[in-house]
């Protein structure tokens, strides 16, 4: 047995909003597809559904179509569970999403076929909830996003939170949850991070282990899934021991873009704030953000930040990296958050923001998109290590040094049907070549 095998469905339940009706739809579900991603704060699934039977009683006690007889209309949980297909996957089981939309609907006197838009409880009370109250300055960040999953989303699942070093203050304006916390991820300098300095960025997002409230540098720095991803171009063995850890197929979408950097100020950048108390601007020597000033102080997945760029023109020696390419201009946030006047600064958005407006940047140094088999163990945010073969006439079967090396899972596809189950990765990094021993 082995991870690419066609899926079992074990369990495909669905529950009427009124909890009076359930129906299990496993022997017409065509194909299922799980999705993560650190920059969405829920997870979400698509369910296509063909039936070709009436397999529910209606209210006039004649049997109907899931469609008309339970009745779809959004809302509905469905209780999902997925066999393992090998030895080290022990399958999905998901009881917490719910029908967000209902779509392609098409009905006939024969069959009905229909895809499911799954969503997550806390999706649909982000929507009909808004955050009002008034968060004091002296207050860390991740004590705030504590705050709003447990009171204003209802939610237990907030399992994995990098604490903060920064406090932040600020009036809620009656925002949703969701847009709060992905706010605050912004915002947010976690500590020290294996001794090097900590960069201000973070994400909020949900996988099947819950919600997490992660930095950027945590998450770098975390531990590789154990298992080594290789690529080889040729069929693979059924009879590898290492075949669920092959790379089917891969495509690299992006590796490094100059004109997008610059127009992001990723490599340098000029950042002047109004103090409103004394209405003294930001001192021309702390204006200048350089991203060449953090090379060897922060965690990388690569190698260490190299900046290397050409000159700004035959009669200008200076480079790209040390001339703004992007202007920010703000007020500092000064005395709005207390009852009375304070001149403590409750935010530097000098800092945080360059840092964080950095780290995002960087971080998409390189994207890669590949296929591998099916590995429900792997979730969004989780560090890989995958190595590809170099171009080599001599066919020496050495790895590309280049390519090769530890990346960060973006976004994360868990696809089933019935030909087989394949897990599809977006995946980025900040820097290339191989992390230093």
């Amino acid at each position: 047995m082995a991870a690419i095998d066609k899926s079992l469905y074990e369990k495909f339940v669905i529950e009427s909003v009124d909890r009076s009706r359930t129906v299990d739809i496993k022997g017409g579900v065509v194909s299922f597809n799980y999705y993560e991603d650190v920059f969405s704060p829920m997870k979400t699934a698509r369910i296509v559904v063909a039936n070709t039977g009436n397999v529910i009683e209606g209210d006039d006690g004649k049997l109907q179509s899931i469609y008309n007889g339970l009745p779809l209309r959004g809302g509905e949980r469905i209780i999902i569970k997925i066999a393992g297909n090998s030895i080290e996957n022990e399958g999905l089981e998901i009881e917490d999403f719910y029908v967000g939309s209902i779509t392609d609907v098409m009905i006939d006197e024969q069959r009905e076929f229909f895809v499911l838009n799954l969503i997550s409880r806390e999706a649909i009370t982000n929507e009909t909830v808004r955050v009002g109250k008034r968060f004091p300055a002296s207050q860390k960040i991740s004590d705030s996003v504590k705050d709003i999953c447990k009171n204003y989303l209802s939610s237990d699942k907030l399992k994995d939170v990098d604490v903060t070093q920064n406090p932040y203050g600020f009036i809620a304006n009656m925002r949703k949850p969701f847009t709060i916390l992905t706010m605050l991820a912004s915002k947010s300098v976690p500590g020290n991070i294996s001794g090097k300095n900590a960069t201000a960025g973070y994400f909020f997002f949900e996988t099947q282990n819950g919600f997490s409230f992660k930095s950027i540098d945590k998450l770098i720095s975390t531990k590789p899934f154990p298992e080594k991803y290789v690529y080889t171009p040729s069929v693979i063995d059924s009879n590898d021991p290492k075949k669920d850890f092959k790379i089917l197929e891969f495509k690299t979408s992006k590796n490094q873009n100059l004109l997008q950097n610059l127009e992001r100020g990723s490599y340098c950048s000029s950042r002047t704030f109004l103090n409103p108390l004394t209405f003294q601007y930001t001192p021309s020597t702390q204006a200048i953000f350089k991203l060449q000033d953090y090379t060897g102080k922060i965690e990388n997945l690569g190698d260490d930040i190299n900046v290397v760029l050409p000159a700004l023109s035959d009669t200008d020696n200076r480079t790209l990296a040390s001339v703004p390419s992007r202007y920010i201009t703000g007020v500092l946030d000064i005395g709005t958050i207390d009852k009375d006047v304070s001149e403590v600064l409750n935010a530097d958005p000098a800092l945080i923001h360059s840092q964080s407006m950095m780290r995002y940047n960087t971080l998409f140094t390189q994207i890669l998109t590949m296929t591998i088999p099916l590995n429900t163990n792997l979730t969004a945010g989780n560090i890989i290590n995958c190595e590809f073969p170099r171009i080599d006439v001599e066919k020496r079967k050495e790895p590309d040094q280049e390519q090769s090396g530890l990346y960060m899972i973006k976004k994360l596809t868990h696809f089933f049907d019935s030909s087989g189950s394949y897990t599809k990765l977006q995946l980025v990094r900040d820097t290339t070549g191989r992390k230093p021993k």
